[in-house]
């Protein structure tokens, strides 16, 4: 991946500065972070839709199925996106047309797309909408979705998302919205398709308890940097940077009295602190070490950090309890 920057008045200001993210096939990754840590400008850009929202990337690169899809005109990833690669939005009703079925919505992709003509693509639309579980399929892709609830929304827009058959989907937080009810089917859901199809899943989330029930690796950032990746229950059990630690630390437990919290908060893109970023929240932060030179991503056999203390600390990690 690559650093994006953004216009802001007369000059650009960088608000992902390293992102490195690597999704093999059949790969199901999380992605994870405070809000403004990145995680979804990250998204934007693999889906080549930075540009839509007036940033750009600065250097680096973004690869696709072995083709490097930096400069990549904008026909170019029109035949990508939705195609190859898809996205599940956060917010389901903003993210689907309230004028239009829902099946209808479905056919649209696949009549562009895949250039099935209308009733083919109307009997595949409607295929779909059982696909995600959606029960009397044939009735309810007929209806408008003020009709749908919440997690119903989410389950047409993942039909939309499968409409291609894609290799790679990207979930961003798509069940923040919904009640534990519903987000666990939609977990199981995106569990099939994984099984099932072989398609690559990146999902974006706050939730560390979703994330360890549904992917492999992970990936976490913060103030627009990958700060530590690796399969997931060594990152959770065994965290080698502070703030993967802080994150986990927070998480709500049984028979807990307090809960931990991380000081502070994710600095500005346009005021970013010298040297390790998380420094002036980091309980383990050393002056002269810490806050004055960047902190580079060092690789190891199973995963990253960038921590120039990571040799030194202990840090507790996911007990399951």
């Amino acid at each position: 991946m690559s650093p994006f920057s953004f216009g802001v008045g007369r000059k650009r200001v960088e608000v992902v500065d390293s992102a490195d993210l690597t999704v093999h096939r059949g790969e199901s990754v999380g992605l994870v972070g405070e809000s403004g840590s990145g995680k979804t400008v990250t998204s934007l850009a693999a889906m080549g839709l930075l540009g839509h929202k007036g940033g750009r990337i600065t250097r680096g690169r973004i690869t696709f199925d072995g083709h490097d899809m930096t400069s990549a005109a904008e026909s170019d990833w029109r035949a990508v996106r939705g195609s190859r690669i898809a996205m599940v939005f956060q917010q389901p009703m903003r993210s689907l047309n309230p004028a239009i079925t829902v099946g209808e919505q479905i056919a649209e992709v696949l009549r562009r797309h895949v250039g099935l003509d209308r009733k083919a693509a109307w009997q595949r639309a409607v295929e779909l909408i059982d696909r995600v579980h959606v029960a009397d399929a044939g009735r309810r892709a007929h209806d408008y979705p003020h009709q749908f609830s919440g997690g119903m929304c989410q389950r047409v827009a993942i039909a939309i998302a499968l409409a291609c058959a894609p290799s790679l989907i990207i979930a961003d937080e798509p069940t923040t919205a919904l009640d534990v009810t519903v987000q666990r089917r939609i977990l199981e859901l995106f569990r099939e398709l994984i099984t099932e199809s072989g398609i690559s899943l990146v999902y974006i989330s706050h939730d560390l308890a979703v994330v360890a029930d549904l992917c492999e690796r992970v990936t976490v950032m913060y103030a627009g940097q990958t700060i530590e990746t690796g399969p997931v229950r060594e990152v959770f059990e065994q965290p080698q940077h502070p703030y993967t630690a802080g994150l986990i630390g927070s998480i709500p437990r049984l028979g807990a009295t307090t809960l931990s919290a991380i000081a502070g908060r994710v600095p500005s893109p346009d005021d970013m602190p010298l040297g390790c970023r998380f420094h002036p929240r980091c309980p383990h932060a050393v002056a002269g070490l810490c806050d004055e030179h960047p902190i580079e991503l060092v690789t190891g056999s199973n995963g990253s950090v960038r921590c120039a203390r990571q040799r030194q600390l202990t840090l507790v990690g996911w007990t399951g309890s």
